[in-house]
């Protein structure tokens, strides 16, 4: 039953991301991937408000399988190489800080909504 949980969050989140990333990065004329920044900070975000506080089936479904395919460290990575390579080492260096950052500050965020509303 668990792996079909998270297989179905994985369904969704996939190609969640996908579209996230694209319909964002549309909108700006950078290189910096805006994208793959708003998908990883958005599922810090969720994470944080799951953590502890719903059902273990219910963090299968939406934290390892939703999340999991929101979220990507890979692209992550290679679009901070590629920036590298590019010779925009400022937009790469930005794009580790303030994907750190921004992703635990939300998670934090997630984590204290959560406490505040479900205690």
């Amino acid at each position: 039953m668990n792996w079909l949980l998270v297989i179905t969050g994985a369904v969704i989140g996939a190609p969640l991301r996908y579209l996230t990333d694209r319909t964002v990065q549309s909108r700006h004329d950078t290189l910096f991937p805006w994208g793959t920044f708003a998908v990883n900070v958005t599922g810090c975000l969720l994470l944080g408000l799951l953590t502890g506080t719903v059902s273990p089936h219910l963090q299968l479904l939406l934290g390892t399988g939703l999340c999991g395919a929101l979220t990507t460290y890979s692209t992550f990575s290679y679009e901070t190489l590629r920036l590298a390579e590019q010779g925009a080492r400022l937009f790469s260096a930005l794009n580790v800080v303030a994907s750190l950052v921004a992703g635990l500050a939300a998670a934090f965020a997630g984590a204290a909504v959560a406490t505040a509303v479900w205690g």
